[in-house]
């Protein structure tokens, strides 16, 4: 397995549990896990960008994706490979060099096309079997990091990573 040169993720389903939470003042809340900030950073560490595409458009996502540095962030997507190919033609590389992580149906064309393809465990049957990278965490649980590690693992050493962080 070649180390990609970009790695893009899907939020809802894969940093978060899934889960929409709403107050009864209109206030919308997701919940983070700090691992996947780990997964940025290590990205970072290793020279690859990281970007966002997701169907949602919420500044949530904005500020997430600002505190970690995310390299790039795409909102209120309804093709997601368009998206991607798009982004790939712009940094000259192809879809084979992109590791993609998603969860549920509007993934899947991505997930097909992309050189690595990561889902969560709490994704639906049909989708996880698109994975070409085992993950064991569900969604929300930090899974963005453990498809990270696990690509980084396949070019370097534990020790390279662990010295990394």
């Amino acid at each position: 397995m070649k180390q990609p040169k970009l790695i893009l993720t899907d939020i809802d389903g894969v940093w978060t549990d899934g889960g929409m939470y709403y107050d009864q003042t209109g206030n919308e809340w997701k919940k983070f896990h700090t691992y996947d900030s780990a997964g940025v950073l290590l990205a970072h560490k290793f020279n690859i960008p990281v970007g966002i595409i997701t169907g949602e458009n919420t500044e949530i996502v904005s500020r997430r994706a600002k505190k970690l540095k995310v390299d790039y962030l795409f909102q209120g997507i309804k093709n997601k490979l368009e998206t991607a190919q798009s982004l790939a033609k712009q940094l000259n590389i192809g879809l084979s060099d992109i590791a993609y992580i998603g969860d549920d149906i509007n993934d899947i064309t991505l997930l097909k096309n992309a050189g690595f393809a990561g889902v969560p465990a709490s994704a639906p049957v049909y989708i996880r079997e698109l994975s070409t990278v085992p993950l064991q965490k569900k969604g929300g649980e930090g899974v963005f990091r453990e498809f990270v590690e696990y690509i980084l693992l396949a070019n370097k050493s534990y020790e390279e990573i662990l010295n990394a962080y």
